[in-house]
């Protein structure tokens, strides 16, 4: 059998991409990859230089202006060109864009929390008479909570809007997350690996020139005490509790691992299933209407060694003759990365057959 052609796109850091590396290098066998920088300006003839037979995608998710060069760019080799994407590029132009994930939730009529988003001032400060507290405030890009704030009052929520609009920018965290915890252990490990204190300097110093000017995204604040976090790679499904600290889940790395409903799979399942998303981490809420989806993002952090734990035993689950089913192992070693490759080696026809061409 001869080897899957796959092409790495990485995005304008420098070692984003190196999950996808070395799962291709542990499937050597059946995968061979090259690499290209989708930032840089000979990007196309880089791709079309070689034949390739998929593209694999790594999103940034730090700055608006190479966020919106990687979807572009993503755009005119998918809905254009006509090549084969993974995750695919809906889910791409999902990821770190919760302005445009706003959007398509209402389109798709999918249930979340109420989202406004505001370009003129003027609108944004009507809302504000009208509006019940508290009110959440988001960045379009900031993961693991970082653009993410409570606004408690008119005078917290007015000033947000003036920082906005006509000040510095919106309030958001470019530093350390110290909300997590963790920071002593944290570095120590830089002190014995200086290199990733280097990585983590040049994040917050892009993160610092890119604070969000011009709009504002108000959500609803649903009340609850943690957040689902379900992931689908390809027909494999996992689910766990991100709790909170203080007002936010997400970031916080506090998870609970006990048994997840199946009603929580099945939910993630016919949204997954109905766009074609192979490739997704969806954060629910639960509330008095049902599931409400909060994010959803293609690639994503893991903190643990697993993503799932039932009766204390790591697996998945997948779905077989109308019935989920639990399978104990280890299936999301390297960030589930290797997951995703796994899927793609053994479903080609399928994948093929569902993805834009």
């Amino acid at each position: 059998m001869d080897k899957i052609r796959a092409v790495i796109l990485r995005n304008e850091l420098r070692d984003d991409h190196t999950l996808w590396v070395k799962a291709c290098d542990d499937f050597r066998k059946q995968i061979e990859y090259r690499i290209v920088n989708l930032t840089s300006n000979n990007w196309l003839l880089e791709i079309q230089k070689l034949p390739f037979d998929i593209l694999l995608a790594k999103p940034g998710g730090l700055t608006a202006h190479f966020k919106q060069l990687y979807d572009e760019r993503i755009f005119i080799l998918s809905y254009i060109l006509g090549y084969k994407l993974f995750p695919s590029p809906v889910e791409i132009f999902l990821y770190e864009n919760k302005r445009f994930l706003s959007y398509w939730l209402i389109a798709n009529d999918i249930a979340h929390p109420s989202t406004n988003v505001f370009y003129e001032q003027v609108e944004a400060l009507d809302f504000l008479v009208r509006v019940g507290y508290p009110i959440v405030a988001k960045t379009n890009i900031g993961a693991s909570g970082s653009g993410v704030k409570i606004l408690r009052n008119s005078e917290s929520a007015l000033r947000y809007i003036k920082d906005t609009f006509s000040g510095k920018g919106s309030p958001q965290r470019t530093g350390p997350n110290v909300e997590k915890g963790g920071i002593l252990k944290r570095g120590l490990d830089y002190l014995v690996y200086p290199s990733r204190i280097l990585k983590k300097i040049d994040v917050y110093q892009t993160r610092s020139m890119n604070l969000q000017k011009g709009f504002v995204i108000f959500q609803d604040y649903i009340p609850h005490d943690f957040e689902w976090r379900v992931v689908r790679i390809g027909e494999s499904f996992f689910a766990h509790k991100k709790l909170k600290i203080g007002d936010k889940s997400s970031g916080s790395l506090l998870k609970n691992y006990g048994n997840p409903p199946l009603s929580v799979l099945d939910f993630v399942k016919e949204l997954t299933n109905r766009h074609g998303f192979l490739s997704v981490a969806v954060d629910l809420f639960e509330s008095e209407r049902g599931y409400l989806v909060n994010e959803i993002q293609c690639i994503f952090g893991q903190s643990d060694p697993y993503q799932m734990l039932v009766d204390n035993r790591p697996g998945r689950y997948t779905f077989k003759n109308n019935n989920w089913v639990f399978e104990e192992g280890d299936f999301a070693n390297n960030a589930c990365y290797n997951l995703r490759v796994e899927f793609l080696l053994n479903h080609t026809a399928w994948f093929n057959s569902i993805l834009k061409k």
